[in-house]
């Protein structure tokens, strides 16, 4: 590298850290602008002539991380130092003691927090999953660890391009699984949008650039009706007297396609695309959340509202704190206009979330929603029995996007999530009232410990000292904290029921001369529909499989899996889809192509989302290397994405024209004669599809259908599917996407 580009490398270095020192209001005392430019002359010194995988220096990252936590979340000089700092002590010579001496307590706390686990694993636990943990046992402790990991995650996805795909699905999955509902839940909005926005790109590139593509004509198209919805109000809230900003409110492109993928609707069917935002400053001496009701008492005046979609946060903030106003009104040219009505300070706190919280509580104010989350996730972490896949899952439990507001029989308010049951509520309360607990009255009527509350509901807790916990009760539980307790309770009979199982299978299979193996324990898994071999163990030990048709289970060939399952007979001419193919460490390394040659033994369609040729798919290596391929929604892959990323293979399919597959179509329209012929004319003329069967229901003038067809991959049905729209009458016609996430 010649002299001149490292003089330009040095000054855009200085260049970005004096930015980020204009960008940090608080950072701008003297001690915390010593602090800082320490800090940031260390990590510059511990990563000189170090450079990331896309050619720019190391240090411009710590930097970028720095710049998100001042500028965007608000951290003071502490968290920008740690920022700076956080790759510092895993990537380089310095150790935690040295960062603690020259920095102190709080900084070095929160940096180990950041850093990564050293060691060798056990390697039937997951890396990713006991890294995690680590985080958030330093977050409790401090905030800010989980706040610049945020800030880390965020600039690492904004720079994924450099990253091979198979990194890439990895870090968007565990982005979509754990980091955008972490960010949500610590109410950094702009933040979670933008990761979920980013996790959508890597992983479904093409749809993002699609909805991308729409939304940006669409906001072209419809900036003068914005305005023109705009103007009377800006008109009615000067003449009031309040200083305001009225701005748009572009929505996430996630979000967009989350809806598109629930209500099974186009990008034109959505309607509420259009959004304004108020944000004002409250008069002196009227509480704010009389203004915000003022304020749509006004703009009310001039547009109608939707009665259903008004959401009070102003009276019951959300649990992470955000407070605002939303409605929807009917705007002037016929479209709805979603409007959103804060105050300056609610309008930080939504953006910036826990920092700004931070900054607007007072000192006597009562514990928040946020505070008794952390103790939530305390008492989760406190059992250091749990396996850490298993504490992953009980605390994404934890991740609630919608809360339920729940009132005790004296009127006290419970936060709990959507889908909680009355068990639930007795193990929040306190885990003694969970064991014991019978029942409940939820609005003086009697309920069955698995009834699913609602928001509302004025919930009393009903025991019996006779009363013990039950397994079985793990099934209906929702929270994290109520699975932990009842596993614990458990923990040490059911240790001693899987040893007795597993003792108990080892003996019959002795008897056959057998010994067991990875190939004997996924069969009988399979056959008993099990989803780990300690549930088939707990299973044998319990008595409640007898291994009496050992033979007759292990005996059973499971060529026919494919044909049993995707209900096909082939003939004896028919080539089968899978191939011969390397699987094994250095495919993590490759792009694999799941092509028609590949070999059955190592290639399995995951049942729980069934992809189809053409759909985004992502591989997943099993113990014994068998490829397991699952569509990128599924939220089984987003969750191996985010625990065994090591193990995620990026895949793709070449066009297959051999095997079919079963995909379901629904349609909708006017009901009219002739209509069921004209559309199996259609598919009888497309030489790609043929039809299983199809269900045709009419009622009032309009019908409604399902068709089952085999076909070959998605390009297929995308022509059969536009084919199909051009039936006058049809109205809808969309696939039926069957993911499921229980398996």
């Amino acid at each position: 590298m010649s002299e001149t580009s490292k003089i330009t490398e040095e000054q855009q270095v200085n260049q970005y850290f004096k930015e980020l020192m204009d960008l940090c209001p608080r950072c701008q005392t003297a001690e915390g602008k010593k602090l800082v430019h320490k800090a940031f002359e260390l990590a510059y010194e511990a990563h000189r002539d170090v450079r990331r995988k896309s050619g720019e220096l190391y240090i411009l990252h710590p930097l970028a991380v720095a710049r998100i936590v001042a500028d965007e979340i608000g951290l003071g000089a502490k968290g920008v130092a740690a920022a700076l700092l956080h790759d510092v002590v895993e990537d380089t010579d310095y150790t935690l003691e040295d960062i603690e001496g020259i920095f102190g307590d709080t900084v070095a706390g929160i940096v180990d927090g950041l850093t990564k686990l050293e060691g060798v694993f056990d390697q039937t636990k997951s890396k990713q999953a006991e890294n995690f943990r680590k985080l958030l046992l330093t977050m409790v402790e401090d905030i800010r660890v989980i706040i610049i990991k945020l800030a880390d995650r965020l600039h690492n996805m904004r720079t994924l391009d450099s990253m091979p795909e198979h990194k890439r699905l990895k870090i968007a999955g565990e982005t979509l699984y754990l980091y955008a509902p972490l960010a949500h839940r610590l109410g950094l909005y702009s933040i979670k949008s933008e990761l979920e926005d980013l996790a959508l790109k890597y992983e479904h590139p093409k749809v993002f650039n699609e909805i991308t593509s729409k939304l940006t004509d669409y906001q072209n198209k419809t900036q003068h009706l914005i305005t023109r919805f705009s103007l009377p109000i800006i008109e009615i809230l000067s003449s009031e007297g309040y200083e305001f900003d009225i701005k748009g409110r572009p929505k996430s492109i996630y979000s967009i396609w989350r809806k598109m993928q629930k209500k099974q609707i186009s990008f034109e069917e959505i309607y509420d695309l259009l959004a304004i935002r108020i944000v004002f400053k409250p008069k002196p001496g009227i509480p704010e959340k009389a203004q915000c009701w003022t304020i749509y008492s006004l703009v009310t005046d001039i547009y109608r509202p939707k009665p259903d979609r008004l959401r009070d946060w102003v009276s019951t903030p959300k649990a992470n704190g955000y407070e605002a106003l939303h409605a929807t009104v009917m705007g002037p040219e016929g479209n709805w206009i979603e409007i959103q009505i804060r105050t300056e300070r609610m309008d930080e706190i939504a953006e910036k979330g826990f920092a700004a919280h931070w900054k607007y509580k007072g000192s006597n104010e009562k514990e928040s929603e946020l505070d008794n989350w952390l103790q939530q996730i305390r008492d989760v972490l406190d059992n250091p029995d749990s396996d850490s896949l298993e504490f992953l899952d009980d605390f994404k439990l934890n991740l609630f996007s919608q809360e339920i507001m729940i009132f005790t029989p004296k009127g006290d308010v419970k936060v709990m999530p959507k889908g909680a049951t009355a068990l639930d509520l007795a193990f929040e309360i306190h885990t003694e009232l969970g064991y014991k607990c019978i029942g409940a009255k939820v609005n003086h009527k009697l309920v069955p410990l698995s009834y699913e509350l609602k928001s509302g509901d004025q919930v009393e807790i009903l025991t019996s000292e006779k009363q013990t916990p039950k397994y079985d009760w793990i099934n209906f539980v929702t929270t994290a904290k109520a699975k932990t307790r009842i596993k614990d309770a458990f923990k040490k009979e059911r240790k001693t029921i899987i040893q007795k199982g597993e003792q108990k299978l080892e003996e019959a299979l002795n008897e056959k001369k057998l010994t067991t193996n990875s190939k004997i324990l996924k069969k009988l898994q399979k056959h008993y529909n099990l989803p780990t071999k300690e549930e088939l163990y707990f299973k044998i030990g319990k008595n409640v499989i007898t291994l009496e048709h050992l033979n007759k289970i292990l005996s059973d060939k499971t060529e026919n899996k494919w044909i049993r399952y995707w209900r096909l007979s082939f003939g004896k001419g028919s080539e089968k889809v899978f191939g011969k193919t390397k699987i094994g460490k250095d495919s993590k390394k490759t792009q694999m192509v799941v092509s028609d040659d590949m070999d059955t033994e190592q290639y399995i369609i995951a049942p729980c989302c069934n992809p189809i040729p053409g759909d985004d798919v992502v591989g997943y290596l099993d113990q014994d290397d068998k490829l397991i391929l699952h569509s990128r929604k599924c939220p089984v892959a987003i969750r191996l994405m985010s625990s065994q990323g090591n193990r995620i293979v990026s895949a793709e399919w070449e066009s297959h024209k051999i095997l079919s597959f079963l995909a379901v179509i629904n349609l909708s329209g006017i009901d009219q004669i002739g209509i069921v012929s004209k559309i199996t004319k259609v598919i009888s003329e497309d030489q790609t599809v043929n039809m299983r069967s199809i269900h045709v229901e009419s009622h009032d003038g309009i019908f409604e259908g399902t068709i089952y067809l085999y076909i070959h991959n998605t390009e297929d049905l995308n022509n059969l599917i536009f084919n199909l729209m051009k039936i006058k009458g049809l109205h809808n016609v969309t696939r039926q996407e069957r993911i499921h996430s229980n398996t």
